[in-house]
């Protein structure tokens, strides 16, 4: 008996006939468009999940990495004469041009923070204010130039810049006054007397992180010292470095050059728990949707097995024409896989379309739902993001056409061990 190659034209032909015959034929079409849109669903739900997760962590390492320290150096604590706990260099300039120089670093600046109440008229809310030169507050990306706010940088040293939150909190705007209230202010014979003073608003900003433009105040740094009753002090020094996602390669360096009494804290440190529960959450929703995939794809068998109970006669005749076991394995594998293939395309083109409009969509479903659908007081950034990722879609498409190859062979198997003889006994 001569043999033909694997996957030859009539195979295919055979296979097409199958799977676009009706139902009255002996065909499954039916259950052939179920095992599609199965598929196409669940490749369309993973594609969308990884897309969302990846975003998601994307803007929320954006947020940290734009408008925070990459690494900060404070202070051990030292005792005075007096016997006081004293945090905070003085000698803060010369230590920020120490740890600069460290291989990697690209920006060091010396900072004053300290907690105020923010009032304007009879609003009110707390704050956290940050001393820093404007060169230095320039030099942040989701902050400074180049990033998405009001009003005009230049103009810092005249006044304060806040975030976005605190000015709708508040319901100011460029020009107006806030009134600062420190706790710890003026001392007097009486005690410590709240030190309270008024600024101009000259810079309105807006990182993408709900906490911070919510909290968040910079004043000139010079100011900042006077205001906290830190002259001659910075409580700690920002670092900016060119590669923060192996930012504990150089995390030593930097505190043997930042000197004695110095400890260091990344941004790894502050958010560490948070990215590593991402990592779980993603890794769970991978298997989650796996299942779903592999759920829809059990549809395939369904319809497969279906196929060859209905074309048994047929297969009996293929086997005593000379078709091989081979062969006839072939054209059920072909009707399966050409499902799970197709069903997988489909999928890939949503979920993509998915990702790239996700904020038409978000909108939609926002309007639909009369608003409110997303929190950013819980979610920390303002909307829902996406990123498409190549590997992502690699994974699904991998993960989808692995499972519907793997459970087609299970019934184009029986299909070709079927015997002719006893296909054809009653026919």
């Amino acid at each position: 008996m001569a043999s033909t190659r694997p996957f030859a034209a009539f195979e295919w032909m055979i296979a097409w006939r199958y799977l676009r015959a009706r139902r009255a034929e002996g065909g499954v079409s039916v259950m052939t468009w179920i095992s599609l849109v199965g598929i196409t669903l669940a490749v369309f739900a993973l594609i969308a999940t990884l897309a969302v997760r990846a975003g998601f962590r994307a803007e929320f390492v954006s947020t940290i990495l734009g408008a925070n320290a990459h690494v900060t150096v404070y202070s051990a604590g030292r005792v005075d004469a007096d016997g006081r706990l004293v945090k905070g260099f003085d000698d803060y300039d010369a230590r920020a041009v120490a740890v600069a120089a460290v291989e990697g670093v690209v920006r060091a600046a010396p900072l004053v923070k300290g907690q105020v109440m923010v009032t304007a008229g009879e609003g009110a809310t707390g704050a956290e204010v940050y001393g820093i030169r404007p060169d230095d507050l320039a030099a942040i990306p989701r902050v400074g130039i180049g990033a998405d706010a009001e009003g005009d940088i230049s103009y810092f040293p005249e006044g304060i810049a806040i975030g976005s939150g605190i000015a709708r909190e508040l319901g100011v705007g460029l020009g107006d006054r806030l009134r600062l209230v420190a706790p710890t202010g003026v001392k007097t014979a009486f005690g410590t007397s709240p030190r309270v003073n008024a600024y101009e608003v000259v810079y309105i900003f807006t990182a993408g992180r709900y906490d911070i433009d919510r909290t968040r105040i910079y004043m000139p740094f010079d100011e900042a010292q006077s205001y906290f009753n830190r002259e001659g002090m910075a409580d700690e020094i920002d670092l900016t470095v060119a590669h923060p996602e192996t930012v504990e390669d150089i995390a030593m360096p930097i505190m043997v050059a930042a000197g004695e009494g110095a400890l260091v804290w990344t941004w790894r440190d502050s958010a560490g728990s948070f990215l590593r529960a991402l990592d779980i959450e993603d890794n769970v929703m991978f298997v989650i949707l796996s299942i779903l995939v592999l759920i829809a794809a059990m549809n395939i068998i369904s319809g497969l097995i279906m196929l060859v109970k209905n074309k048994g006669r047929d297969i009996g005749i293929l086997r005593t024409m000379g078709l091989t076991e081979g062969a006839v394995l072939r054209v059920f594998f072909i009707c399966g896989a050409s499902t799970g293939l197709v069903g997988t395309a489909m999928g890939v083109v949503l979920g993509c379309l998915f990702a790239v409009y996700i904020d038409p969509i978000f909108s939609a479903v926002n309007y639909l739902a009369g608003g409110g659908v997303w929190d950013p007081s819980i979610r920390g950034i303002y909307a829902l993001p996406a990123k498409l990722q190549v590997h992502d879609v690699l994974s699904a498409v991998s993960l989808s056409l692995f499972l519907s190859f793997v459970v087609t062979l299970f019934p184009a198997r029986r299909a070709a061990r079927m015997n002719p003889v006893e296909a054809l006994r009653y026919e």
